[in-house]
C-alpha cells in the first residue's frame, strides 16, 4: 500500500507510513466520517453572517471561537470613538479573512478526506 501524502511503500497491515507518520487508508473498507465532505459554499455563507461560523462547521472550534472574539472587539471598537479608526479597519479585514479562510479549509478538508480513500 502506498501512503496518500508521501507516496512512500508500506506493507499492506500498516495504519501508519513508515516515512511520514500519516494515517493509511484502511485495507477493511472505506471508514465512515461524521461529516466527511464539507460544502466551501456553505462555509463560506455562514462566516458572511457571522465570522467564525464557517470555522466552526469545518471542525476548527478553537479558531473560530477566536476570530468570533475578535470579530466582537473590532465591533466594539467601532462605537468607541478613540479606537474607532483601528475599528473600521480591522473590522472588514477579519470578516473577509474569515469567509476566504473558512472556504479554503473546506476545500483542503476535502481533498484530505479524497486522498484517504
Amino acid at each position: 500500500m502506498f501512503c496518500p501524502r508521501c507516496g512512500q511503500a508500506n506493507i499492506d497491515t500498516a495504519r501508519y507510513c513508515r516515512q511520514c507518520s500519516g494515517r493509511l487508508p484502511d485495507v477493511d473498507g472505506p471508514r465512515v466520517i461524521f461529516g466527511a465532505e464539507k460544502s466551501p459554499g456553505v462555509a463560506a455563507v455562514l462566516s458572511f453572517f457571522w465570522c467564525g461560523l464557517g470555522q466552526i462547521y469545518n471542525g476548527q472550534i478553537l479558531k473560530g471561537i477566536i476570530l468570533m472574539m475578535l470579530y466582537g472587539l473590532s465591533w466594539l471598537m467601532i462605537h468607541s470613538l478613540v479606537f474607532l479608526l483601528i475599528g473600521i479597519i480591522t473590522t472588514p479585514i477579519l470578516w473577509v479573512y474569515g469567509m476566504v479562510n473558512a472556504y479554503r479549509a473546506a476545500e483542503r478538508f476535502n481533498r484530505q478526506n479524497a486522498a484517504a480513500y
